[in-house]
């Protein structure tokens, strides 16, 4: 047997199996790039508190994704290179110049295959269980490679900032919030998690990122005591009334003295009198604001997050709400911002709500002005901004720029509006149907 024909079958053999080999680091590469960019960190996070080195690995390198990212792209780039030169050599060796597109051809389809679609489409599958099978090899890598990526990191730092681009190398590309609120509203869109879920967790997200005022009642629909009123009027008042709370001003409404409690007032008008034996005409002396409570007033700025905290530390449900001139706004309770996650809570007392959005006969829908874009949204699952505008009123005024009569038709945001009802300068009903 001729020697040169020999030596050419050898380094064949040799050359071929360099290639496969480097095919088959490039796919742990690409793979291992995908399971751990891939992979939640929330249930990385679970297995290792059961024990897991392998996810406690992935965690500890993937809080650095620069630095990972760098890593693997140099090594899989470096494997690619190098079986894409030896593939050229070898087939340029026994086809000659036409090896070279012979080659690419080759290589082009072995690397998509077998070094990327293949070990990708397993990564993406299997997230977790491939990100801590692989991270303590691709540690060590990014190891031994971050004097490189150091420099290369640099060098890209420097080229965007030469076109206005800073990187913050603390920052994320998604908020782990955002991250939860995205996770759910894909699980909604496609059936797997229930509106009532969805909206109970998003609510519970939302909280630090909406203040008091969105949710308050307006001072205009505050019951509140009047303290020059006769004590009879005044336990008439309370006893009619279907709240617990009551606050109570003196002169006008903007000088509230204090809280009253139900209980508390009956108790103190009930020793007040002597007992069920007791002479009533001792109650015209009774003065209710011995028995209020101090108010507790709180910016209308205060987030919600921050004011349900402070009522569970206080032990109260109950605060007004005044603007930066002092001026009161509204109220604000416990409840409402519970309702906010688990929705509309009712009890016995409750007065009987009117049916929100009203179905017509020809397919609209009416709406109260008064009703929050929020609690609009969560009702008939649409997507109205609220970011300028509390209540669909104040949207359509909003997007108008002026105060709409009866009648006016505005179409925006890809719904139709009809203002169907107002009293002096409030809209208080419309009709809305998606364009």
């Amino acid at each position: 047997m001729d020697p040169t024909s020999t030596a050419i079958d050898s380094a064949f053999w040799i050359t071929a199996g360099a290639i496969l080999f480097l095919l088959v680091l490039s796919g742990f590469f690409s793979g291992s790039e995908t399971a751990l960019t891939a992979s939640s960190r929330g249930k990385l996070r679970a297995q290792a508190d059961k024990g897991s080195r392998g996810a406690q690995k992935a965690l500890d390198i993937t809080d650095d994704n620069e630095r990972l990212i760098g890593s693997v792209l140099l090594g899989n780039n470096l494997v690619n290179i190098l079986a894409a030169s030896l593939a050229t050599a070898l087939f340029t060796r026994l086809f000659g110049e036409s090896g070279v597109a012979l080659a690419t051809l080759v290589m082009t389809l072995l690397v998509l295959i077998f070094a990327e679609v293949l070990p990708k489409t397993y990564a993406i599958t299997n997230a977790e269980k491939a990100a801590a099978a692989v991270a303590p090899v691709i540690g060590l890598i990014v190891t031994l490679f971050s004097p490189i990526v150091a420099a290369v990191r640099l060098l890209v730092r420097g080229v965007l900032s030469l076109f206005g681009v800073r990187i913050d190398p603390d920052s994320h590309i998604l908020a782990v919030r955002e991250e939860i609120a995205g996770a759910i509203q894909l699980g909604h869109s496609e059936g797997v998690v229930e509106k009532e879920d969805r909206d109970r967790i998003l609510g519970a997200l939302d909280l630090g990122d909406r203040t008091v005022d969105e949710i308050m009642l307006h001072r205009s629909k505050i019951e509140m005591i009047d303290a020059n009123e006769d004590p009879e009027a005044i336990l008439q008042q309370c006893l009619q009334s279907s709240h617990t709370r009551l606050p109570v001003f003196r002169d006008e409404q903007e000088n509230i003295i204090g809280v009253v409690h139900a209980k508390d007032l009956f108790r103190s008008m009930y020793a007040e009198v002597g007992g069920a034996e007791g002479d009533a005409d001792r109650l015209k002396q009774f003065d209710v604001a011995k028995v209020a409570n101090p108010p507790y007033f709180v910016p209308d700025t205060t987030t919600l997050d921050d004011q349900m905290r402070e009522f569970l530390r206080m032990r109260g449900h109950f605060a007004l709400v005044v603007d930066e001139y002092g001026s009161l706004q509204g109220l604000i309770t416990l409840e409402d911002i519970l309702e906010e996650i688990v929705g509309e809570i009712a009890d016995e007392f409750d007065l009987p709500d009117e049916v929100p959005v009203t179905r017509t006969e020809d397919g609209q829908f009416l709406v109260e002005g008064a009703m929050t874009i929020r609690d609009l949204n969560r009702t008939m699952d649409w997507t109205l901004p609220d970011e300028e505008a509390n209540t669909v009123a104040g949207l359509v005024i909003h997007e108008a720029q002026m105060i709409p009569t009866v009648g006016q038709v505005f179409a925006f945001h890809g719904f139709r509006f009809e203002v169907t009802a107002r009293e002096g300068n409030r809209v208080t009903a419309l009709k809305i149907r998606p364009l």
